[in-house]
C-alpha cells in the first residue's frame, strides 16, 4: 500500500526506529544476566517485540538505523546497579513520551496503533514479572533511613549548639547513631518475627540496620572534615535533603508513587525535628550555663 509521508513524519519514524532498536539491545542484554529464568524469558520476548517494531518502522523509511549505544549502556548499567525494576521503569517513562507522538501517525500508518498497544502491554508485563528483593524490603529501608534522618539530624543540630566542637559532635553523633542502628534493627527483627506473613525477619532487620548506618555515616562526615560546627550543620542538612531526594525518587520510579508528596513530607519532618532540637540545645545550654 502506498502511503505518502512528509519529510517531518519520516524523520519522526527514524527516531522511533532508533529508540526501538536501542531498547531491543537493552532488553536482550538484561535477559542474559538476570538470574530468574522466567524473567529472563519475558525480557527476551519483549526485546524481540521491540525489534519487530523497529522492522515495521524500517518498512516506511527503507533505512537501517543504528542504536544509540550510550543509551543502551546507560540503562543497562543503571538496571544492574539500581535494579532492573528501577532501570526499566525509568526507560519506559521516556518511552511513554514517545507514545504520544504515535498518535500523530495513526491516520497514516495503521501499525502505529498496534505498536502503541504493545508498548502498554510491555509496561504491564514488566510490573507483573519482576520480583526484586530490594523492593520487597523497601519498607525496612524506609524505616532505617527515615529514622536515622529524623533522629540524627535532630541530634546533630542539638549537639552542634550545645558542644560547638566538631570532633566532640562527631564522636557523640557516631556513638548515638551506631547504638540507635542496632536498636532499630533489633526492633524491626522482633516486629517482623511477630508477623506471621514475614518470610525473613533477619534479612529485613539487616536492611533496616544497614540503611541506618549508611545514613549516619553520611550525616556525620562533614564533622570529620571541617572545623566550623555551623558550616558542618549546614552541609549535614544539605546531605539529608539529597538523601531524601535520591531515595524518594528511586522509590517513586520503581513503585509508581507520588514523588513530590513523599519528598516534601519526609523533608519537612526531618528539617522540622532538626530545627526543634537546635532550639532545645540552645535552651539547655542557657539553662545549665554550659560553655565548651
Amino acid at each position: 500500500m502506498n502511503i505518502n509521508l512528509s519529510k517531518q513524519q519520516i524523520e519522526m519514524i527514524k527516531s522511533f526506529q532508533k529508540s526501538e532498536i536501542a531498547e531491543y539491545h537493552i532488553y536482550i542484554r538484561l535477559s542474559k544476566v538476570i538470574k530468574d529464568s522466567e524473567n529472563a524469558k519475558t525480557l527476551a520476548q519483549i526485546g524481540n517485540e521491540e525489534k519487530g517494531h523497529y522492522e515495521i518502522w524500517k518498512h516506511y523509511t527503507n533505512e537501517d538505523i543504528k542504536p544509540n549505544m550510550f543509551k543502551v549502556k546507560w540503562y543497562y548499567y543503571i538496571s544492574r546497579i539500581f535494579g532492573i525494576t528501577f532501570g526499566i521503569k525509568l526507560m519506559e517513562g521516556g518511552e511513554n513520551k514517545a507514545q504520544k507522538n504515535y498518535d500523530k501517525m495513526l491516520a497514516n500508518i495503521p501499525e502505529a496503533k498496534r505498536i502503541m498497544d504493545e508498548e502498554h502491554v510491555h509496561e504491564n508485563a514488566l510490573i507483573g514479572m519482576i520480583d526484586e528483593e530490594r523492593l520487597q524490603y523497601a519498607g525496612s529501608i524506609v524505616l532505617g533511613l527515615n529514622d536515622a534522618l529524623v533522629e540524627l539530624t535532630g541530634a546533630l543540630a542539638g549537639l552542634s549548639l550545645a558542644l560547638q566542637n566538631t570532633k566532640l559532635i562527631a564522636m557523640a553523633g557516631l556513638i548515638t547513631g551506631i547504638a540507635a542502628s542496632f536498636s532499630m534493627a533489633a526492633s524491626d527483627y522482633l516486629s517482623k518475627k511477630a508477623d506471621d506473613t514475614q518470610k525473613n525477619p533477619l534479612r529485613s532487620a539487616a536492611y533496616t540496620g544497614t540503611a541506618y548506618v549508611i545514613t549516619v555515616a553520611l550525616l556525620i562526615l562533614p564533622y570529620l572534615l571541617f572545623t566550623n560546627y555551623l558550616v558542618c550543620l549546614g552541609i549535614t542538612l544539605c546531605i539529608a535533603i539529597l538523601i531524601i531526594f535520591g531515595f524518594n525518587y528511586y522509590i517513586s520510579v520503581a513503585k509508581d508513587l507520588n514523588f513530590k508528596h513523599r519528598f516534601f513530607e519526609m523533608a519537612v519532618i526531618s528539617l522540622g525535628v532538626s530545627a526543634l532540637t537546635f532550639a532545645i540545645g540552645f535552651l539547655v545550654k542557657k539553662a545549665l550555663g554550659v560553655d565548651i
